[in-house]
Parts: structure tokens; C-alpha cells; sequence
């Protein structure tokens, strides 16, 4: 089966399970879990930030930068494809008593007269507006990098409105790949940062959320508040380690297959695909006279496995477990598909 549906579907290798098996642990939750104690480390350093803290999602390291950046009743700005925005369940609401408010983006990218424009007069009518949210990569917008001009800019608006900006870093580390700026670059230019490790690196689990050390001293208390205080978490965070410290350098890999999948479906009648617009590990493709859910489950019966991401748009996503073959082997099985349905 060649699974493109997510990067998150990987399987860790003999060397990572071993990594985790042989390591050290202890009780997290009292801090005294040496293989995540030197996790948050490499993570906080890489990052260029006093601290990190290791939570189960990536979902729990957004929403608690929401916790920790605001307050109930407050606004947070955020592009309209964001993570945060679409995917986390309703948790800034829920959770954090937050209200949420779009940005319009190109692939996912706005600038900051765009931010500017979005902010509202100070008035006892709006809540007022704490938080600013940016994924890079973007998801939603094919993976795309934000190019570091503009994230500066940004900043430099957010911080000159006193407006904190928190950075959903799920896949940075492709984007530092992509861009050929390091990670403490993207970083520097925000209050916090969220890090996946199950997603680009091939971890079975876990993120991080990064920022000063008081800010993550914080979000420990609200970490065991929702659930998050893990106690042998070593067990889990040496896979996180092993792949930081392993898997990073590979991923060019995986935006060279990305771009060899995309140049092969351009070549198949009945798909619309910007090539060009292939950035990093994640591939959208259009099929404007094919039902995209029925292409999805012809796919898989031909031992493909892609997501729908509506009537008529698919997702894959290449990882480490993606071969060149198996990027030659999806192009020959969506073909055949589209061939027969026509």
C-alpha cells in the first residue's frame, strides 16, 4: 500500500524503536524525565527560545499558546485555512473563551498591511485583539513557506500594535529545508513557536511548544490541566528525539518526490495542478470533471491511499516512507483511474 494520506501515517524505523526502548525515563510530570528534559533542550536551542515543553498534539501546543497569549474574551487574527482556525475541534472557543477572526491569504500567506487592515478600532464593542496565528508551512495552502521578508514585516506590525504572534510550526522543519533558513530564523521573529515531531519527522507521537522560560513555565500548569502531564513520557519522546536528530537533513527528500508526483499527475488529462506551486512535502490537485471522493476509493482498491479534501480536490503528502517508485506507482494508479471513469 503506498499511503499518501498524510505524513502522519508513518511507522517508526528499527533504529528510532530501539532508540525508544533503550531509553532512559523517568516521572516528567516532577521533571525528572532525562530523555525529554534533553528533548525540550535540543528543541528550545534549535529554536533559538529560553524553553520548550513536550505535549502529546500539536493541537495541545497551539491551544495552549492561545491560553498562555490571552485571555477570555479576546480576539485572535489568523489566516482563513489556518490549523487553529479549522482543524482543532472548536478548542479556541471551548476552551480558551476566545473568539476567532480570518485573514484571507494567497495560499495561505498575508502580509502585514493585511493585519493591519484586519484590526479593529480599540472600542468597547470589539474585543480587542491579542493574538496573531501564522502555519508555516501552510497546510491548506499546499505547503507553502513563508518567505522571511514578510514574516518580518509582520512581526514588526504585531509588535508595534502590541499584538503577540504565535507561529504553528507543525512542518518547520521542512520549511527551513524548503527556504534554506534555519528554524531559529522563523522562530526569532515570533513570541512562540509550535513544533510536530509526528508529522515531517516520522515520530509515532509529540510536539513542543517553545518560548520564554517563564511563558512555558506557565503552560506546564495549563499542560496538566488538559490532560497532558505524562509520567515515563521518555518512552515516547526518544522517537521525537531520534528523528530531530536523524530525520531532518532527509526531508529534501520528500520535496524532491512532492515535486516528481506533481510534474506526473500535470501529465494526466483530467487534472488541474500548479507545479510550480509545489514548495515543500505536500501536493493538491484539482479534478474539475471527477467526483474526488469516488477517485479517493477507486485509489485505494488499486492500493493508493490519498485524502479528499472536498468534491473536487485530493491531498498527498510524501514522507520517509515514500519512495521514487512508489511516487511512479500513484501517477500510474491515478491515471488508470481517471482513464476508466471518462
Amino acid at each position: 500500500m503506498i499511503d499518501l494520506r498524510s505524513d502522519t501515517v508513518t511507522i517508526p524505523t528499527p533504529a528510532m524503536r530501539k532508540a525508544m526502548a533503550d531509553a532512559p525515563v523517568g516521572d516528567d510530570v516532577f521533571g525528572e524525565d532525562p530523555t525529554v528534559n534533553e528533548l525540550e533542550r535540543m528543541t528550545a536551542d534549535l529554536l533559538g527560545k529560553e524553553a520548550a515543553m513536550f505535549v502529546p498534539s500539536g493541537t495541545m501546543a497551539n491551544q495552549l499558546a492561545v491560553r498562555l497569549h490571552t485571555q477570555g474574551g479576546d480576539e485572535v487574527l489568523l489566516e482563513a485555512g489556518a490549523h487553529i482556525q479549522g482543524k482543532e475541534a472548536g478548542a479556541a472557543a471551548a476552551l480558551n473563551g476566545v473568539s476567532l477572526r480570518t485573514i484571507t491569504g494567497r495560499r495561505g500567506i498575508f502580509t502585514s498591511a493585511d493585519f493591519i487592515a484586519a484590526l479593529r478600532p480599540i472600542d468597547v464593542h470589539h474585543s480587542p485583539t491579542t493574538l496573531l496565528c501564522i502555519e508555516n508551512t501552510h497546510n491548506f495552502g499546499g505547503g507553502t513557506v513563508w518567505p522571511l521578508a514578510t514574516l518580518a514585516e509582520l512581526s514588526a506590525a504585531a509588535k508595534s500594535h502590541g499584538v503577540k504572534l504565535h507561529m504553528d510550526g507543525a512542518r518547520l522543519w521542512n520549511a527551513a529545508v524548503a527556504s534554506g533558513n534555519s528554524e531559529r530564523q522563523f522562530a526569532d521573529l515570533c513570541d512562540s513557536v509550535s513544533v510536530c515531531f509526528s508529522k515531517s519527522l516520522g515520530a509515532p507521537i509529540g510536539s513542543a511548544l517553545v518560548g520564554p522560560a517563564d511563558f512555558i513555565a506557565r503552560g506546564r500548569r495549563f499542560r496538566k490541566m488538559l490532560g497532558g502531564g505524562m509520567r515515563q513520557a521518555g518512552l515516547v519522546a526518544a522517537g521525537a528525539l531520534y528523528a530531530l536528530k536523524n530525520h531532518r537533513s532527509r526531508l529534501a527528500e520528500d520535496h524532491a518526490n512532492a515535486a516528481a508526483l506533481a510534474r506526473g499527475l500535470s501529465q494526466i488529462h483530467g487534472i488541474e495542478i500548479d507545479v510550480e506551486s509545489v514548495e515543500t512535502n505536500i501536493v493538491r490537485y484539482r479534478l474539475p470533471t471527477a467526483d474526488a471522493y469516488e477517485v479517493v476509493k477507486k485509489l485505494r482498491e488499486r492500493g493508493v491511499l490519498m485524502m479528499a479534501t472536498g468534491p473536487d480536490s485530493i491531498r498527498a503528502v510524501l514522507h520517509l516512507q515514500v519512495s521514487g517508485e512508489d511516487v511512479e506507482g500513484a501517477c500510474d494508479a491515478v491515471g488508470k483511474v481517471l482513464r476508466a471513469s471518462s
